[in-house]
C-alpha cells in the first residue's frame, strides 16, 4: 500500500491575453487584492502563435504572465478558475458575450506547470466542479520541457524562460520557509 502524502504548496500563476494592455494592470490589481502581492511579471509579449482567439478578441493580441508571492495548495485551483472566469465575464465587450481579456490560471511546482481548463481532453484530469487540470510543461534536465499536447506558445523559448524564472522564485521561497519541494508523509492519528 502506498503511503499517503501531503503535497507542498505551489506557485500560483496567471497568464493574461488581451488586445488592450491597460487591462493587464487593472486585472493585476484585482487579482492581487484577492491573492496577495505579485512577485513576478513578464514583459508584454505579442501573442501570434494561433488565431484561436481572433474572432472573439481581435487579432492584435498581447500576453503577460504574473506570479503571486502567496503560495497556494494545488486543490485551490478549482476555486481560482471559477473566480477568474467570473472576472472575464465582468469585462465583456459592450452588448456582447465576447471577452476582452482571457485569464489562464495555473501553478508551478518543482516538477511541472499545471494549467486549469473548463474543457475535457485526453490529457486532462478532472478535478472538481467542472474544472480540469493539464500538465502543460514538465521539468527535465534543469528546464521545463513541452509535451506533445503543449500549446505552441508554451513551447516557445521565451515562455519556458519565464516559467524557469518563476520556478527559481518558488524554489527559493520553499527553501526560505523550510518547506520540502516533495510530498510529505501524513501520519495517521
Amino acid at each position: 500500500m502506498g503511503e499517503i502524502k501531503k503535497h507542498p504548496p505551489v506557485k500560483f500563476i496567471t497568464g493574461m491575453i488581451s488586445v488592450d494592455k491597460s487591462l493587464f494592470e487593472l486585472l493585476q490589481e484585482i487579482l492581487s487584492h484577492k491573492f496577495g502581492g505579485i512577485d513576478f511579471q513578464s514583459e508584454v509579449i505579442k501573442f501570434d502563435f494561433t488565431d484561436y482567439y481572433y474572432e472573439e478578441m481581435g487579432s492584435e493580441l498581447l500576453r503577460k504572465f504574473i506570479s503571486f508571492e502567496r503560495l497556494i495548495m494545488p486543490e485551490e485551483l478549482v476555486e481560482i478558475k471559477h473566480y477568474t472566469n467570473d472576472i472575464e465575464k465582468g469585462y465583456l465587450q459592450p452588448d456582447s458575450e465576447r471577452r476582452r481579456i482571457n485569464l489562464d490560471p495555473g501553478y508551478v511546482s518543482a516538477a511541472k506547470l499545471i494549467l486549469a481548463s473548463t474543457k475535457d481532453h485526453i490529457h486532462r484530469i478532472y478535478l472538481n466542479n467542472g474544472i480540469y487540470a493539464e500538465t502543460t510543461l514538465r521539468r527535465e534536465n534543469k528546464s521545463f520541457r513541452p509535451w506533445q499536447w503543449t500549446y505552441p506558445d508554451y513551447r516557445s523559448e521565451k515562455y519556458i524562460e519565464i516559467f524557469n524564472k518563476i520556478r527559481r522564485i518558488y524554489m527559493k521561497q520553499l527553501k526560505d520557509q523550510g518547506i520540502s519541494a516533495h510530498p510529505i508523509s501524513i501520519v495517521s492519528q
